[in-house]
């Protein structure tokens, strides 16, 4: 290895902050160059910031005469100096005038080391001005340029960072340079051009294989593309290489915990990782907490990762017992253990040592707020909001304040807005980074699940009524943990969280699979059980309800004592008929500790009750109630719940319960009364008035009052989601030009909402206004914020068959960069999809087939990632796959290429298995083609799966006919008709084909099934002709063709009405002529 090659590796791992590999990549330089000066720098600068300052200085001095090294010596010196406890002030001078004087007469070797040192500390624009000296007296050292690139890649400043790349290329002109062409992969990084960087990366292990941190940055490279199978690859080859590789093992255990959610894999990779640590940096705190600080925010407070992750923090401490930083991050690992008081040490301590430290105090505040200390934490927030407005808004100390707000009871949209610039602000510091350690870390899916839960405190407990728009906070909700879903698959909490907002927007199936994915993860998982019991309540599947409910139990008893766990059960048992049993449940659940605020409170250990669940429980028991005919008890329990929540944020609930009972009672005017008197001030005023309008809609038949009702909210509360009520209470009422109006408002106050302007452009196409909507989908997309509208407008377009134009538009909408994303990936194969049936029209096959072959390639990367990301959307996005599969198979048929069209079908067939129509044209397929046992094949698995299929049964029929077995094809088309009496297609078939069989006695009966099944059956032309047919086979023309003349103006019967009516009129006697016409004729119809 020659002397570049270490060099480059140390200055690497200079960067990484793995100092122990810098003193042993140094003693290999030594080795191999004996006692070199520039090797025994790096030697003592490791030993330095390991924080061994005595031994560094020592080492220091002995080569502070040496040329090259003489300058960044001195400064590592006066480095070490400064890190010592009790600086030197006066050998820190002195050192610093002999550097001032020295500088002036050093070389360009001593120049640019001293500029690598001053790099390697973070002072970059000192460093700039030393390697800027060095390039001007050595007329454009090679070695300067590619400092100076470096310097200006890692600056963080955007300017800087587009420069960088001339000053690689300058480097890189004699050839090629490792240290240079890390910079360039450092530099399209940077840049965000992942694939460039990945590029120059292979470059690297193409002519220096033994360059690990190439296979390190090519695995992180590829974890940034979202490629999780190359990058773990990649991490296995480099284990291969080095057993104890730290980013390796890093990677496979954050490949573990965060994409497969294998709890017991990552924690023996992580215990793998800090075996490693031991060995090869003993003495690296940083380090430690860095790894731990990963680990412990991606877990979902995973015990077992915790006491791991504290483990790191702990030994890190004892390293560096006077690093407030660690100090505050033993804290948090407290925390996340529910160890508060052990925390609250932990932040004390690091107060001690840094008294400016906000992390330490924001910790503080975190415990006391825990600890329900509310008056302390107000005096602290409002010390450091002065803090903050010098520091910057911090999202934890927002939270910190959304959530003291909405401990002292203040007003909803005060604590939403609140929780609205935590989101702000915590998702503007992950701009630009891509997928890696440290998004993870930055990304903390710990904090932003407890952001969720507070959003979710405010969403109704259970899903909004039938044509009632779901909560406006769980879009916030289902955003965020989108992203978190997307980052971080193998997050239970967070798929347990997807599930619920699933459940409360009213998407039951969505929310059943993604509990079904958490309970196969974790069957022990005691919360996904209650859910999954909530959910299969709402569908009405009682006995996989109970099931639920029991399972929940026998895996944490201690769920008995909670409300939800009764309230469900009881619930369960209304809708089953079991109103007394479900009254003893609620009655039990009355008693549990925690739910009468007069009950004097246990000294034991209780759950705590949230106050909404409470008024469930009463509520539901005034419901049973009523419903068992208890109406005095009803009322005397309403009346303890009034007692109990008057003057809390419940208060409301209870009085529209009350109002649902007068209603129920008949006292219209009296439940109007009572949501009249319900003022904007107060929480549920919004629920208030949707009751009124409902009430004048169903009860008054009053359209009027309805809307004034939604326009009185507006008034009251104006705001986008008032708007979108106004607007789809228009829509109910069949008013679509008002609720334009109303959306159009709506939209002001919400320009980013895709979903609002597809409202109004789907309200001007039922207004048939399809100009305007053209016109107003156009205007959308200019503003650059409404993507999700092309396919709306392309759909339009293609509608009106306006071809050009809507082939343009989804061009537009597919000329971007290559994407990664699943949203995008998914987003571009629903154009492609759309641009394929727009060249369907125009007859430009060859295109159609192409934007369906890139779709299905596109779709094939999104089957790969969605399993893990969403499993939720593993079937929908199949059965898309199939539907690309099973199109692509009709163009080759159409051009004539059975075998491609073929393999197609049955590759659609393969992503979903029981779709029906796939099997009925690939069946269709193999009988033009002649193949009939391949289509009876088709057929019969197309039946086993759908036995009503009419089409699937004819063709069996057909194929029984074709082997000239006729009473298997009778048989085939008597089922059908035993299922469908009027499907006279079938029947005009069943009669030929027993007329064939010498069995036309058989006809009448079905002839009189098809009466009995609709009075309209006389009416039907379809009927008539079938009658026809019979009449004339049996010899009875002249009835028959007055069978046929009631048939003859039917567009699907006239033809063949008319045909025969000739016939009998050419051959009224049917002699044998007339017959083999009759047969030629029907047995080209057939085939």
């Amino acid at each position: 290895m020659d002397s570049s090659f270490l060099q480059a590796l140390i200055n690497y791992y200079c960067q990484e902050g793995y100092f122990r590999h810098v003193q042993t990549i140094a003693n290999e330089g030594l080795k191999t160059f004996g006692n070199d000066p520039v090797f025994l720098f790096y030697h003592s600068y490791g030993i330095l910031m390991e924080g061994r300052i005595q031994e560094a200085l020592l080492s220091l001095e002995s080569i502070k005469n040496k040329q090259e090294v003489s300058l960044c010596t001195m400064m590592a010196m006066i480095y070490a100096h400064k890190k010592r406890p009790n600086p030197d002030r006066g050998v820190i001078m002195d050192l610093d005038a002999k550097l001032k004087e020295h500088r002036k007469t050093v070389g360009q070797e001593a120049l640019y080391f001293a500029g690598l040192f001053l790099w390697h500390i973070g002072r970059y624009e000192k460093a700039r001005e030393y390697i800027d000296r060095m390039i001007k007296i050595s007329n454009g050292s090679k070695e300067g340029w590619i400092l100076k690139g470096w310097l200006d890649v890692t600056s963080g400043k955007e300017a800087s960072i587009k420069k960088a790349g001339k000053c690689f290329d300058e480097g890189l002109q004699n050839g090629n340079d490792i240290f240079a062409l890390m910079g360039k992969a450092q530099y399209f990084e940077a840049r965000q051009n992942y694939s460039g960087a990945l590029e120059t990366v292979n470059q690297i292990i193409a002519n220096f294989p033994r360059f690990l941190p190439a296979f390190i940055k090519k695995m992180k490279l590829q974890l940034a593309l979202q490629d999780w199978e190359q990058s773990v690859e990649t991490a296995q080859r480099l284990l291969q290489k080095d057993a104890l590789n730290l980013d390796a093992l890093k990677m496979e255990a954050v490949h573990y915990l965060c994409r497969e959610g294998n709890i017991p894999e990552a924690s023996s990779r992580l215990k793998d990782l800090i075996s490693a640590l031991d060995q090869l940096e003993p003495q690296n705190p940083p380090l430690f907490c860095k790894i731990a600080l990963v680990f412990s925010r991606t877990c979902g407070r995973n015990p077992d990762i915790l006491q791991l992750t504290q483990m790191l923090v702990d030994r890190a401490f004892s390293l560096a017992p006077q690093n407030a930083d660690i100090a505050t991050e033993l804290g948090y690992q407290m925390l996340f253990q529910g160890k508060i008081k052990e925390a609250m040490k932990c932040y004390k301590t690091a107060m001690a040592l840094d008294e400016t430290s906000v992390p330490a105090l924001t910790g503080i505040i975190r415990s006391q707020l825990m600890e329900g200390k509310l008056d302390d934490v107000e005096q602290q927030l409002e010390f450091l909001k002065e803090v903050q407005q010098s520091i910057g808004i911090s999202a934890e100390l927002s939270y910190l304040r959304a959530v003291l707000a909405m401990k002292k009871n203040k007003r909803q949209e005060e604590v939403i807005t609140l929780l609205n610039d935590v989101l702000d602000a915590h998702f503007s510091s992950l701009q630009g980074l891509p997928l890696g350690i440290e998004y993870f870390e930055k990304l903390n899916p710990d904090f932003l699940i407890e952001i969720i839960k507070e959003y979710l405190n405010f969403c109704p407990s259970q899903p909004a009524g039938v044509g009632q728009p779901p909560s406006p906070l769980l879009r916030p909700c289902a955003s965020v943990l989108e992203t978190v879903m997307k980052t971080v698959p193998g997050l239970l909490q967070a798929a347990y969280l997807v599930a619920k907002v699933k459940y409360l927007s009213g998407n039951y199936e969505a929310s059943e699979r993604i509990l079904q994915h958490c309970l196969e993860q974790n069957p022990s998982y005691a919360e996904a059980h209650l859910l999954m019991a909530q959910v299969h309540l709402l569908q009405n599947n009682f006995q996989p309800c109970a099931q639920s409910l029991e399972l929940c139990l026998s895996y944490n008893f201690q769920i008995r004592e909670h409300p939800v766990y009764h309230l469900v059960k009881a619930q369960a048992q209304i809708k089953m008929g079991e109103i007394a049993e479900a009254i003893k449940t609620l009655q039990m659940a009355m008693n549990l500790p925690g739910m009468r605020t007069s009950t004097p409170s246990s000294k034991s250990k209780t759950i705590e009750i949230d106050g909404r669940d409470r008024l469930s429980l009463y509520l539901e028991l005034v419901e049973a109630h009523r419903l068992n005919g208890e109406q005095h008890e009803a009322v005397k329990i309403l009346q303890d719940a009034i007692n109990e929540f008057s003057g809390t944020s419940e208060e409301l609930r209870v009085t529209i319960t009350n109002a649902d009972l007068v209603l129920m009672q008949g006292d219209v005017e009296a439940a109007l009364t009572m949501f009249r008197n319900i003022t904007p001030e107060q929480t549920y005023f919004v629920q208030a008035k949707e009751k009124m309008a409902e009430i004048y809609l169903k009860y008054r038949r009053d359209k009027k009052l309805y809307a004034s009702c939604y326009r009185d909210l507006v008034e009251k509360m104006p705001s986008s989601h008032t708007f979108l009520l106004l607007g789809d209470a228009y829509m109910n009422i069949q008013e679509p030009e008002e609720a334009i109006e109303a959306y159009e408002q709506s939209l002001k106050k919400n320009p980013r909402d895709g979903a609002l302007a597809r409202k109004i452009g789907n309200a001007l196409v039922k207004t048939h206004n399809y100009s305007k909507a053209i016109s107003y989908y156009e205007a959308a997309l200019k503003t650059g914020q409404q993507n999700i509208l092309c396919h709306d407008l392309a759909e339009l377009l293609l509608k009106l068959s306006q071809y050009d134009k809507a082939e343009k538009v989804l061009r537009q909408a597919l000329d971007h960069e290559p994407v990664n994303d699943l949203s995008s990936l998914t987003e571009d194969i629903r154009y492609l999809v759309l641009l394929a049936k727009v060249y369907s029209k125009m007859e430009r096959t060859e295109d159609a087939v192409f934007s369906l072959q890139q779709a299905r390639e596109m779709q094939a990367k999104v089957l790969k990632r969605i399993q893990i990301e969403q499993p939720d959307a593993v079937p929908l996005q199949k059965q898309l796959a199939a539907e690309i599969c099973a199109e692509i198979a009709k163009h080759s048929a159409t051009q004539r290429s059975y075998e491609k069209a073929i393999t197609f079908y049955k590759e659609a067939l393969a992503h979903c298995e029981t779709d029906n129509k796939v099997m009925l044209e690939l069946a269709r397929l193999y009988l033009a083609l002649d193949e009939v046992d391949a289509c009876q094949y088709q057929c019969a698995a197309l039946l086993k799966n759908d036995q009503d299929n009419a089409a699937a049964t004819t063709m069996m029929a057909d194929l029984m006919f074709k082997k000239q077995d006729y009473e298997q094809a009778v048989l085939h088309f008597q089922q059908l008709l035993d299922r469908h009496p009027d499907n006279y297609t079938t029947l005009s078939r069943l009669i030929d084909l027993l007329r064939r069989a010498g069995k036309l006695e058989e006809v009448p009966r079905f002839l009189a099934m098809a009466e009995k099944h609709s009075p309209r059956t006389k009416l039907d032309s379809g009927f008539h002709y079938c009658k026809g047919l019979y009449l004339w086979y049996i010899g009875e023309p002249n009835d028959a063709l007055r069978h046929f003349n009631k048939a003859r103006k039917d567009n699907d019967w006239g033809q063949n009405a008319v045909y025969n009516m000739i016939e009998i009129c050419l051959n009224p006697d049917n002699e044998t002529i007339g017959v083999v016409l009759q047969k030629s004729k029907n047995q080209s119809s057939w085939l």
